[in-house]
């Protein structure tokens, strides 16, 4: 199922290198170390976002006391939770996957949690929730719900999260908008602003016009090419012409690259104070959501990526996923302990994917790189998401084309399959399409007469995914609204 060129293991030089060679198995893998270094710096290019936009969310919103979090010890927390656990994933998974603030959970614990209670108790809520998904881990549990989904339903996830990734590219990039509610239209969605106009879209429409005649030429490094090329052609439009606005990143040289990092929210975070201010139903409630959509993100994710780079092995399932799930819980807990939010797997590591990454020695790269964040953000923060997100739509591409591999005749997988890929991108949620896929599948499963060989996993998930989606009607039942 590997979609991008590789070269067999140990040909680039005819032998393998070192120990860091033999630890992190680059030539093994049929990688060298200019893929994996390539590849760190497009994961983080692509995902180098969050330092502004989880400041942004989380710093815009007020507990219950309208206290609200010092955006740049958020930036701070950010950038260390993302580089401990990038490089913690690196050297103990071996995967080419970066870690940060999850997007979705940041919003529920903004939205949701944090009116209802102090900063500090919300947050002790991601860490009980990065404590229970590590309990799951260990029981074996989260790694027995993923060996138990079926091989065509992984192969939709994969295909979904790539449509899913393009989408976001497409959006961040402002290509394509929301149309305001006030406009009485039918179609939710519309070409920038009904028409591409400005610098910054040219920015984005030639560099996905150069990354995908770089991808063609199968040029190394064509994505990373894409990325800083643009950058400097961002930066130079940005010095000679007027620009509104370029969104939430700008590309302005700063006038002091260098910045002291404040590390005041570490720490800050009550673990059982919330039960003093909402009903023990209420927290249950809010950790059961968290956990939900922490759980199936990462696993959506973990599958879509390590398929992506052909890692799966002859079963479709992902090399060392005990210590992968292990890592992503105490990311969590890292998460929550420092007040950034639940840190989970990021699909933008589909990005250094592309560029050949095939071991954890990128996260080395990408970690690094957030390191360096803790006091370089200004330089660091300078790509405009209209230079980076070119490379989530190749990554798009890349990734729709494991939809070969599916069965589109066999309608009792077809279908779920199907509702896996389309739900991701339309509700803009990877858990939401996971949930689609496992309740259809089971229930086509069942009404076939072949409810045997749905695994027990499986029915318990998709009876929780039914609560997931139904969440508001049993609160109104239980008298939590």
């Amino acid at each position: 199922m590997q979609t991008s060129t590789t070269s067999p293991a140990g040909t680039a030089s005819g032998r393998t290198g070192g120990p860091l060679d033999r630890y992190f198995r680059i030539s093994e893998r049929g990688s060298t170390y200019g893929r994996e270094i390539r590849g760190g710096f497009a994961t983080f290019f692509t995902m180098a976002y969050i330092l502004v936009l989880n400041p942004i969310i989380l710093g815009s919103a007020t507990d219950k006391y309208g206290d609200h979090l010092d955006s740049a010890q958020l930036a701070t927390a950010t950038a260390l939770v993302a580089a401990v656990m990038t490089l913690i994933m690196g050297v103990g998974g071996n995967l080419p996957l970066a870690l940060a603030a999850g997007l979705g959970i940041n919003a529920i614990v903004a939205v949701q949690v944090a009116p209802l209670m102090a900063w500090d108790e919300a947050m002790g809520l991601i860490v009980i929730e990065g404590l229970l998904i590590s309990v799951l881990v260990m029981t074996g549990l989260r790694e027995a719900v993923m060996h138990a989904i079926p091989q065509p339903l992984k192969q939709a996830i994969s295909v979904g999260i790539g449509l899913f990734i393009a989408f976001i590219g497409f959006v961040d990039a402002g290509f394509v908008t929301r149309i305001p509610d006030a406009a009485k239209s039918t179609v939710p969605v519309q070409l920038g602003t009904g028409t591409l106009t400005g610098w910054p879209m040219l920015v984005f429409c030639v560099g996905v016009l150069l990354t995908i005649l770089l991808l063609t030429r199968k040029v190394n490094g064509a994505i990373l090419i894409s990325i800083v090329v643009m950058t400097v052609v961002a930066v130079v439009i940005n010095e000679l012409a007027t620009v509104k606005s370029w969104g939430l990143t700008s590309p302005t040289l700063p006038d002091k690259p260098v910045s002291a990092p404040d590390f005041g929210l570490l720490g800050k975070f009550d673990l059982f104070g919330s039960f003093g201010q909402v009903s023990v139903l209420t927290v249950v409630l809010l950790i059961f959501t968290l956990i939900l959509s922490d759980f199936f993100d990462t696993m959506g994710t973990v599958v879509g990526v390590t398929a992506e780079a052909g890692l799966l092995d002859e079963r479709g399932q992902v090399p060392n996923l005990g210590r992968v799930l292990l890592i992503d819980g105490a990311a969590a807990v890292a998460g929550g302990a420092s007040s950034a939010s639940s840190a989970t797997a990021y699909i933008e590591s589909a990005a250094g994917v592309g560029e050949g990454a095939r071991t954890g020695f990128a996260n080395l790269i990408t970690g690094g790189l957030f390191g360096l964040a803790l006091f370089l953000t200004p330089v660091l923060t300078i790509v405009p998401l209209q230079a980076a997100s070119p490379a989530l739509v190749a990554v798009g591409f890349l990734m729709m084309t494991q939809v070969k591999h599916i069965d589109w005749d066999r309608y009792e997988v077809a279908i779920p399959a199907f509702l896996t890929i389309a739900v991701m991108p339309f509700t803009y949620s990877i858990t939401n399409g996971i949930g689609a896929g496992f309740i259809s599948y089971v229930l086509i499963k069942a009404f076939m007469g072949k409810a045997r060989e749905v695994h027990w996993l499986l029915w318990g998930t998709a009876a929780l995914f039914l609560a997931y989606f139904a969440i508001d009607p049993i609160e109104q039942l239980l008298g939590v609204k």
